[in-house]
């Protein structure tokens, strides 16, 4: 049976680790792998096939149907009539939106945000000490566990 956790790279790593050698798993049956930490700051991009989980489109949809309904209607009062007033309170309020959304992302997603590395902790232990092992890695913040069931296969 084989134990896969997450850790962020801090002490409570080298801790569980010790522990885990305590309860009678070998160094040969641990093996911890460092994940390489993304050296370029991620790129805000709001495309259909590269989605990262900001929507650009939503605030400058908004504030475009807005500007667009008021500039239609104070366009009937305006010099220029309601069409013209309508498209650029359409397109002001779509550029506002798409750029204050942006900037918004930029100064409280990504800059608060540290690229932090974490490391891939994998034990292989026997059946009965799994829900120790477990519960030992849990304690020790883990990001995530699993638990993976390995049965060797017959060449036949």
């Amino acid at each position: 049976m084989y134990i896969v956790a997450t850790f962020e790279q801090t002490i409570f790593l080298e801790l569980v680790i010790a522990e885990v050698e305590k309860r009678g798993i070998t160094k040969q049956h641990i093996l911890a792998v460092p994940l390489n930490k993304r050296s370029e700051p991620r790129v805000i991009s709001d495309s259909l096939h590269h989605a990262d989980g900001f929507s650009m489109v939503d605030l400058g949809a908004i504030l475009g149907t807005v500007g667009m309904l008021l500039g239609a209607i104070y366009g009937f009062v305006l010099a220029w009539g309601p069409i013209i007033w309508g498209i650029i309170g359409a397109l002001s309020g779509c550029l506002i939106g798409y750029f204050g959304k942006w900037l918004w992302l930029k100064r409280k997603h990504l800059e608060n945000k540290p690229i932090t590395s974490e490391t891939v902790l994998l034990i292989q232990c026997p059946v009965e000490q799994c829900e120790v092992l477990e519960k030992l890695l849990w304690d020790h913040l883990a990001l995530g566990v699993s638990k993976v069931d390995v049965q060797p296969r017959l060449n036949a």
